[in-house]
């Protein structure tokens, strides 16, 4: 396991942490965004995927659950599990067949229970004062490389 943790001053800084994210992505990318209401889990999502899709609106998927985003020769999956009320509904939304296919951002992932799959980036989001403290964390040894290659601090 290799955990990298990033202190975010600003929302700018927020947004230049999911870019270069975003840049270091490959297919079948799974982010699992962790944090409470307010931690910047939407503004992180949405730099992630304007850095990739030449798109005007990126709206959260609170009520859709998810929102879809063509990409290179595959597409970018965007949960918000928030409103799931059990982890089997998950299924319904397709999950499995975008992390299969595609790149995953998944907010309130906790909904999910262990359902997602082991080798993931997963992306702890703590308010601090007026900081944001982003704790990433993954299993594999290809991912903690690329992982390397971010530097927002």
């Amino acid at each position: 396991m290799f955990k990298k943790v990033f202190n975010i001053a600003d929302e700018q800084g927020t947004i230049n942490l999911a870019q270069q994210l975003a840049n270091i992505t490959h297919k079948r990318d799974v982010f699992a965004l962790y944090g409470t209401l307010g931690a910047g889990k939407s503004v992180f999502s949405r730099a992630f995927i304007k850095s990739l899709v030449d798109v005007d609106d990126v709206p959260s998927p609170t009520f859709t659950l998810l929102q879809t985003y063509p990409y290179n020769d595959t597409d970018i999956y965007h949960y918000d599990l928030y409103r799931l009320q059990n982890p089997e509904e998950i299924y319904e939304l397709g999950l499995e067949e975008a992390i299969y296919n595609g790149i995953c951002l998944i907010e309130w992932p906790e909904k999910a229970g262990n359902l997602l799959p082991r080798d993931i980036f997963k992306v702890e989001i703590t308010p601090l004062n007026n900081q944001r403290i982003f704790t990433i964390t993954v299993n594999s040894t290809e991912k903690a490389q690329r992982l390397e290659q971010i530097n927002v601090n």
